[in-house]
């Protein structure tokens, strides 16, 4: 049952952890069959054998659960493989860095490294694969700022994402290479 993202987040939120007045926050790393402290959610894979390294169950999902197994949230294995193949089936991944402080003030600068990764040539089992090993892991950045009287109304921020260390990022891919830019 969905009853929206303000409900998921009363239910599986927290208060802000740096002191935000009336604001509840939904992250932290969800790494696959380990319970995430703040939230007390497991990441699992229903319906796909981790031995194997093969689905079983075409109508199985990724999901988060809580301690008595109730499903919080959950993405099917299809919208997953979709979105895997529409996404990841080439990529191009170019290395950035980024700082907020310049001299002491306030700024966001970014950098981009000239060694890029073409990755190509992969499948959705990779991905569940990476997931079931601990290499891909669910990283949501979700908040809900509530309605203060006269100040602000209650806004709601969306960041679902999946993520996964640059230096396992050849492992996603049969075929990858690096590129120097500077070369071309």
């Amino acid at each position: 049952m969905n009853r929206g993202v303000e409900a998921f987040i009363r239910t599986y939120g927290y208060n802000d952890k740096l002191g935000r007045e009336a604001r509840m926050n939904f992250g932290g790393i969800h790494k696959y069959g380990e319970i995430q402290p703040s939230t007390q959610l497991k990441l699992v894979l229903e319906g796909y054998n981790k031995e194997k390294q093969k689905i079983e169950d075409t109508d199985g999902f990724m999901g988060l659960t809580d301690s008595s197994g109730n499903i919080a949230a959950s993405w099917s294995f299809a919208s997953l493989l979709k979105h895997w193949n529409t996404k990841h089936a080439n990529a191009c991944y170019v290395p950035s860095l980024n700082r907020k402080m310049v001299n002491g003030i306030f700024t966001q600068q970014y950098s981009y490294g000239n060694l890029v990764m073409l990755g190509s040539n992969t499948d959705f089992s990779i991905f569940l694969k990476q997931v079931a090993d601990g290499h891909i892991y669910y990283d949501p950045g979700i908040k809900l700022e509530l309605a203060i009287p006269d100040v602000r109304k209650q806004n709601i921020k969306r960041r679902s994402q999946f993520r996964i260390k640059a230096s396992s990022l050849r492992s996603l891919y049969k075929e990858n290479e690096v590129v120097n830019l500077e070369n071309i």
